[in-house]
């Protein structure tokens, strides 16, 4: 027989007392959200006055973008991906790399529109299934395995509509406390090496001699999150999203996209402890503007209902199983027509296959 088939009704009241306890707890997590105001955006910092041109390792001829810009891999995943051009061309093609930055008004969202009840129940839902799962058993030097679908939409460099290419599968390991580089593998690429620190040379200024150095890896943030660092993320999801909007502030547009967004890659790249995944659930629907859709498909094709948030023509969806409540994967879709593709045009999708611990990089975990 099996776990379920056997247990007795003394562990199903001990469940259900568990459970009772953890919804009691979650009910203080999960308040009715308020609407909160918008903080005034900071101004935009002064552009740092060196000018790194980062060189390819060994032959100095090809450059690399700034650490922090969208990398290769699409849209949202940026921390754990290979540093390389947002909109790259590639073979005749240019990917997309949707939510770039803002190309015009936020469109329906408008400031201090609340989050739609049903969006804060399915929200609650995964809080609880977050908060009754395992805690994640990466040890300080071993690492976080994160196994994954994605499919980014290109376009011809040409022009045209976007086109969304069959999903493929993404591994990544991940140091769990930080200081040692990760990998990135994806099939028909080379592994990829993350969060090493890159040559590159400086200037100081215009006709000074370039001085060598190195672009040092970013302190680890909501942004740039290490295993460790999300351990020890706030539990109380209102000072988890103050946390959340200060780390974001300085990027352009919509701030509670960026918050939503942030967010959601923490769901999805990370593997944080279930008090810190079912606060992320909390922030979440404290954010003004998130809605519910009453259906969606992850990469793998897994069919969930959805929460979501759209902002400047296009809609991030997070999907969830609706048995368990468990997060399966994301989805951007163009909600208005653009120059590439008709509102409803997919640009991104992905699903998460497994999350667990792994020794070394590229040593799949046991079991």
């Amino acid at each position: 027989m099996n776990a379920f088939t056997s247990r007795t009704p003394h562990h199903r009241t001990a469940d259900a007392r568990a459970d009772a306890l953890l919804r009691a707890e979650l009910a203080e997590l999960l308040p009715p959200p308020p609407v909160p105001e918008l903080a005034p955006e900071r101004d935009r910092e002064l552009r740092h006055t060196v000018l790194r041109t980062a060189l390819a390792a060994g032959d100095g001829a090809a450059a690399r973008p700034h650490r922090e810009r969208r990398a290769r891999g699409g849209p949202r995943l940026g921390w754990i991906a290979a540093p390389v051009a947002a909109c790259a061309v590639v073979a005749g093609a240019v990917v997309l790399a949707p939510q770039e930055g803002p190309t015009g008004p936020p469109g329906r969202v408008s400031t201090g529109r609340p989050t739609a009840p049903d969006a804060v129940r399915v929200l609650s839902g995964a809080a609880l299934a977050a908060a009754a799962a395992p805690a994640p058993d990466a040890r300080p030097g071993g690492y976080v395995y994160v196994k994954s679908l994605v499919a980014h939409a290109g376009r011809d460099a040409a022009g045209g509509p976007a086109a969304l290419p069959p999903a493929h599968q993404r591994e990544v390991w991940l140091p769990v406390d930080g200081g040692r580089p990760g990998l990135l593998r994806e099939p028909g690429a080379a592994d990829t090496e993350l969060g090493a620190e890159l040559p590159v040379y400086e200037l100081d200024g215009p006709g000074a001699t370039p001085r060598r150095t190195t672009l040092a890896t970013a302190a680890p943030s909501v942004t740039n999150p290490t295993h460790a660092y999300v351990a020890a993320l706030p539990t109380d999801p209102d000072a988890l999203l103050r946390l959340v909007r200060d780390q974001t502030r300085a990027g352009e547009g919509d701030a509670d996209q960026r918050a939503f967004t942030a967010i959601g890659t923490l769901l999805a790249e990370t593997w944080a402890p279930p008090k810190v995944t079912a606060a992320l659930y909390g922030a979440a629907a404290r954010i003004p503007g998130v809605t519910l859709l009453p259906s969606a498909k992850d990469a793998a094709g897994r069919e969930g209902v959805a929460v979501a948030r759209t902002a400047y023509g296009e809609q991030t969806q997070w999907i969830f199983d609706r048995t368990t409540s468990a997060f399966l994967g994301e989805r951007t879709v163009l909600t208005r027509t653009t120059s590439a593709g008709p509102a409803g045009t997919v640009l991104g999708v992905s699903a998460v296959l497994a999350k667990a611990s792994a020794p070394a990089p590229g040593v799949l975990p046991k079991g």
